[in-house]
This record gives structure tokens, C-alpha cells and sequence, in this order.
């Protein structure tokens, strides 16, 4: 009962409107009206002020209506899972990705769930790295999906995979001929750089400054999409993860050079709430991007996959 109570307030509230709530939940308008009277009383303080109108929520009204939204939400999906327990994974998993990860791979991912799981719900949203962080520590994500991922008192992080970087050159760049790129060869050459205060741009400095090399950085960008579109039209060169290289190579408008002598990679990890226990869909799709670490730097496997995946299942959902 104390749930339910717990959910008309939130309907009111986002609604707007007693009539609305009562509606949604099936009972009277009277009925929501005493129901939010009776919180009122048990906590000791006024939550809607219904002299205006339409209505407004006082501060200790609007604070008990953020508690209360995470609280309704995840008894929902508690009962989900139980009532689910025996049945297919069924419930609704949100990701939040950083651009570089989700364009690239996510939504390969997405449709191979969808097909093996067709009940499940998924939804992805693509986000810079401070939004994405953002966005599971709100509760507006289930996961997130970062590069150089760090843990905080809310946060949790579940290592997935290193990607390495490699020398992404146009076809007519000086460097195309090589065939592999010692760090002394980059000081001759303009750098198309990803912009300062990433946490991939101060990786690549720090391991430049170890080789002692010194750069000339042309631009700087913050997101691999623009760098690599700059590469190709410019005279430039990139240090890009190999993954997110596949299409452009694939088509012959970049090459990609191993790097000779140094290394560098990019780790990616998965963000989760520390507080909240793994839901099914949740620790089922983690599991597929874990089976999948070793292949992304095939394309063609992935492709594959995708394709039987378009086979079995055409329902995709997307952000």
C-alpha cells in the first residue's frame, strides 16, 4: 500500500494533475488526494501547496519526489523480475555510450541481444564522456559505456577491453608507405590532435614526451568522427584506436600503420551504480559485450554476426 501511495504522488506530480494520477492508477480523484494527505501527515510536512494553480511543490515536496521516482522504479523492476524469473530476459536496460564506442559497434550489439533475447527492451543514447557519467549516476542510464573509465563513491566500473592505437594516415600522406611507424617519423608531420584535457590526449602526450618527440598539432577536435574526416581531406596524421579505423580502411580512404617501439592503447570500461545489484537483461548483455572483446578488431566478425542477427530478429530499438 505504501507503494502504491509512493506512485500516485509521482503521477500527480508529473502529470500535473490529481484527475490524471487518479485515472492512471484507478481510483478516485478524492482517493489520490487523501492518499498524498495521508504522506503529508506521516512525514509532518506540507509536499503540494494547492493554494495556486495550477499547484506547486514545495522544496520538501520536490526533494521527496526525486526519492520517490528511484524508489517506484526499481520496485517495478523488481516485480518485473521476479514475475520474468523463469521466462527470457524481459525487462528494459538503458546505455549511455560515448559516440566513438556506440557508432562503431553498439548498435551491432543491440540488434544480436534483440535476437536472442526478443522481450527485452533496449535503449541507447550516444553522449560525451562527462554526460555519460552523468547519465548512470541520475539514473538516466543503466550503464554506461566510456573510454579511460574512472570510479567514484557512486560509480562502479567493469573493465571490458584495451584498444590499440595505431597511425591513421590519408593514402597520399608522406607516412603511407610505411609499414610501421617509429615515433621519431611523427615529428616531421602536422597532427590532427584530440583536444586538450581528454583523458586519450593527455595519454598520447604523456608517451610522445616518454619517446621525446615533439608534435605539431595543425587542430584538435573532441570526438574521433571529425578527427578522422580531417585526416582525410588534410595532410595530417591521427593516433585513432584500430577499431574505430575499420570502415574508412575497409573503404580505402584511410590506412592505418602499427606503431613501432611504443605502445599505446585505449582501455574501455562499463559504468554501473555501485548501490544497485546487476539486473538480468544488465549482467546478460555484459556478457555479450565480453564474448565480443577479442573480435572487434574484426570487423568482418562482427558484420557476420550482425547479419544472423538481422535474420532471427527484426525488431530493433534505438534511442
Amino acid at each position: 500500500m505504501q507503494i502504491r501511495s509512493l506512485k500516485v504522488y509521482c503521477d500527480i506530480v508529473q502529470l500535473r494533475s490529481f484527475s490524471k494520477a487518479a485515472e492512471e492508477n484507478g481510483v478516485s480523484q478524492s482517493s489520490a488526494s487523501q492518499l498524498v494527505h495521508q504522506l503529508e501527515e506521516r512525514l509532518g510536512v506540507q509536499l503540494i501547496d494547492r493554494s495556486k494553480r495550477p499547484f506547486t511543490l514545495t522544496p520538501e515536496g520536490s526533494k521527496y519526489y526525486d526519492g520517490c521516482t528511484k524508489l517506484v522504479r526499481r520496485y517495478e523492476d523488481l516485480e518485473h523480475e521476479v514475475r520474468t524469473l523463469h521466462e527470457d530476459v524481459a525487462s528494459r536496460l538503458s546505455i549511455a555510450s560515448i559516440y566513438s564506442i556506440g557508432l562503431a559497434h553498439m548498435s551491432q550489439f543491440q540488434r544480436e541481444f534483440l535476437a536472442k533475447h526478443p522481450k527485452a527492451h533496449i535503449r541507447l543514447d550516444y553522449l560525451h564522456p562527462d554526460d555519460v557519467y552523468d547519465a548512470v549516476e541520475s539514473e538516466q542510464s543503466d550503464l554506461g559505456i566510456v573510454s579511460f573509465p574512472e570510479r567514484s563513491r557512486r560509480l562502479g566500473v567493469i573493465p571490458w577491453r584495451d584498444e590499440s592505437l595505431v597511425l591513421a594516415v590519408a593514402p597520399s600522406h608522406p607516412l603511407a608507405g610505411l609499414s610501421s611507424a617509429p615515433a621519431e617519423a611523427l615529428a616531421d608531420h602536422e597532427m590532427i590532435a584530440f583536444q586538450r584535457g581528454l583523458k586519450i590526449r593527455d595519454a598520447i602526450d604523456r608517451e610522445l614526451a616518454k619517446q621525446r618527440v615533439e608534435t605539431r598539432v595543425a587542430c584538435e577536435f573532441d570526438n574521433i568522427e571529425t578527427i578522422k574526416l580531417a585526416v582525410t581531406i588534410g595532410d595530417g596524421f591521427a593516433l585513432l584506436p584500430e577499431p574505430t579505423l575499420a570502415r574508412e580502411v575497409a573503404a580505402g580512404t584511410l590506412l592505418k600503420i602499427p606503431l613501432a617501439g611504443f605502445e599505446l592503447s585505449r582501455p574501455l570500461g562499463i559504468l554501473h551504480r555501485r548501490e544497485e545489484q546487476l539486473g538480468q537483461t544488465a549482467e546478460r548483455f555484459i556478457e555479450l559485450l565480453h564474448s565480443h572483446a577479442a573480435e572487434i578488431d574484426d570487423p568482418a566478425s562482427l558484420d557476420g554476426k550482425a547479419g544472423a542477427a538481422d535474420s532471427a530478429s527484426k525488431r530493433v530499438v534505438t534511442a
